[in-house]
């Protein structure tokens, strides 16, 4: 099936691609809105970082975290490339391949890599995964002679988690492949090690690019740090794109310690509760009356779908609370909403405040 070209016009219905959930946040209101998890930060990661503040008057030097973080996925340094968080990832993407023909996006998922595109001068086709097969991907969707797919895995926002196979049947000669594994750590199962669906370690596939989040679980969203993993000449096209020193010191000495043992066997347990946490808040939203979620949530997240989802999210904000809207995702709509997993207590409260708001 071939992908349906997006208008290279904005016109009314277009989603707003720039809008994120921190700005679904406020003063006074509990945030569900954005998926970065807010917990005490522990002394492996925050002794490194208060280090690092006393180096600050010589320039970042980034070859330390690198190898650190090659070590983990198990490359040469050559085949990463550290970022001031993953969405930078996405602007060297847009910016260093000049030459791409026929870029795909497979929606929903996260808006900064279409933006980056759209922003580069790209004109941009989207493949829309259909919200009644649970946002389920086939890779025959995507356009045989297309030369850039980005795709997220687990995809933001619909909590999914494709198959590794599927994405890796996507890779061929002449095509660039991007799968955003911002995520990649909140995935956990029982029973499976590691990160269940990650292609971060595979280096068969040709012209792979694999983005990659430190923000997230550790919660550094404000000390941007990410990184990209491929093929070393890939990456030096995108390094030539990338400003000078465009990672700071704190932000590598955060790098090289969540690259760390310690750091992938604390991440392993976080996912564990993760995804208890996240259990619990599927099953507290599908008891409430009109509320559908979406799929089997593999992440940080919840995709809800409910109809009055606009009028439903300001009364929400009337009563402390603020959830991520969902129509700016393409492929989505007015009805549906992003709540971000949060502890047990905060679910019970939050999903009773929502059934109270819904018998009303």
């Amino acid at each position: 099936m071939r992908a349906q070209p997006a208008s290279t016009t904005p016109t009314r219905d277009e989603p707003d691609l720039g809008h994120h959930g921190d700005a679904e946040v406020g003063d006074g209101l509990i945030d569900l809105a954005v998926n970065v998890r807010r917990a005490p930060m522990p002394d492996w990661l925050a002794e490194p970082i208060t280090a690092a503040l006393g180096d600050l008057a010589a320039y970042p030097d980034n070859r330390a975290a690198r190898a650190a973080v090659a070590a983990r996925h198990g490359r040469p340094p050559e085949e990463v490339l550290l970022t001031a968080g993953a969405a930078e990832g996405f602007v060297l993407l847009a910016r260093a391949l000049t030459g791409v023909r026929r870029p795909v996006v497979v929606h929903p998922q996260f808006t900064e890599p279409e933006a980056a595109l759209r922003a580069a001068g790209h004109d941009v086709e989207r493949v829309l995964l259909d919200p009644a097969e649970d946002f389920r991907f086939d890779p025959a969707r995507v356009p045989a002679d297309a030369d850039l797919v980005m795709i997220g895995n687990p995809t933001n926002p619909t909590s999914v988690l494709h198959p590794a196979a599927d994405l890796a049947a996507l890779a061929r000669p002449g095509r660039v492949l991007v799968v955003d594994e911002a995520f990649a750590d909140t995935t956990a199962m029982p029973g499976v090690p590691g990160e269940p669906e990650s292609l971060a370690a595979r280096r068969d596939l040709p012209g792979l690019v694999v983005v990659r989040s430190l923000t997230k679980t550790w919660g550094l969203a404000g000390l941007r740090i990410g990184y990209l993993l491929g093929d070393a000449a890939l990456l030096a096209r995108l390094a030539a794109a990338q400003p000078l020193w465009a990672v700071s010191t704190p932000a590598l000495a955060a790098a090289t310690a969540c690259a760390s043992p310690v750091a992938v066997a604390a991440e392993r347990a976080i996912a564990a509760g993760l995804a208890a946490d996240r259990d619990h808040l599927a099953a507290r939203l599908s008891a409430l009356p009109g509320v559908r979620v979406a799929g089997r949530p593999a992440s940080a997240f919840v995709l809800v779908h409910l109809p009055g989802a606009v009028e439903v999210r300001q009364l929400l904000r009337e009563r402390g609370w603020a959830v991520r809207r969902g129509d700016t995702f393409p492929g989505l709509g007015p009805d549906w909403l992003r709540v971000a997993v949060r502890d047990r207590d905060t679910t019970d409260t939050f999903t009773a405040i929502l059934a109270e708001i819904l018998e009303a």
